[in-house]
């Protein structure tokens, strides 16, 4: 097990343990907050990007990132435990099992050929459809414990949309040709302790890369249920 999974992993289960206690405290005020917090952090990170790089295009993917992470913020504030556990399930079950799968057999069923060679090189075949069929089973799982098919399908699209937000989050930094979402605001020493709280200064991308599918894929839900 490499340092950054180490690092990402440890980060995550405490983070998820912190998360789990605030959705089932004072009516999940505590993990709608938390996740607030984050949010802000990374439009702070996002808007950071424009240090490297002004353009009409840069200023307007900005601009849909930053509605991103409020729409994501806004679909947590409306929302109860139950459906925050198909998102949950979801979009972190498609972030693990992809990067393990493709660690583990990545090349071995597809050779060489990557799914998103411009956007996210390391991306593997093997790695995204098993994340994606691991995504969509433990959500389905969850459905059937709760025989909600009929009123929850669209979270079905969990993991799909967490690789939409990923993509998305990788087209961002190439745009601007940053490496991680922390590596300009993390020379302010505020920021040096707030990354801290997500894995400190090595190991990881920043709080953007944290929330980047969870906001994504909460914002398209936001707008899909409010329409269906």
């Amino acid at each position: 097990m490499d340092k950054n999974f180490r690092t990402r992993l440890v980060v995550g289960v405490c983070l998820f343990i912190v998360a789990l206690i605030g959705m089932y405290a004072f009516d999940s005020t505590p993990f709608k907050v938390m996740f607030a917090l984050f949010a802000l952090v990374a439009a702070v990170e996002l808007i950071s990007f424009l240090r490297k790089k002004k353009s009409f295009e840069n200023y307007l993917l900005i601009i849909i990132e930053l509605g991103i992470l409020f729409y994501g913020t806004l679909f947590i504030a409306q929302n109860d435990v139950a459906h925050y556990w198909y998102i949950i399930l979801g979009v972190p079950g498609y972030d693990i099992f992809a990067y393990l799968f493709g660690k583990k057999f990545g090349g071995k069923i597809f050779g060489k050929a990557r799914p998103f060679p411009k956007i996210s090189k390391n991306k593997t075949w093997e790695g995204t459809i098993f994340g994606l069929a691991m995504a969509v089973g433990l959500v389905t799982g969850l459905m059937a414990m709760r025989r909600a098919f009929a009123s929850d399908w669209l979270y079905l699209l969990c993991g799909p949309l967490a690789l939409c937000g990923d993509l998305f989050e990788s087209y961002l930094k190439r745009q601007f040709k940053v490496k991680d979402s922390n590596e300009i605001v993390i020379r302010n020493k505020l920021f040096k302790k707030l990354e801290f709280l997500v894995g400190g200064s090595d190991g990881h991308g920043g709080y953007l890369d944290r929330i980047d599918s969870t906001a994504f894929a909460a914002a398209v839900l936001l707008v899909l249920t409010s329409l269906l």
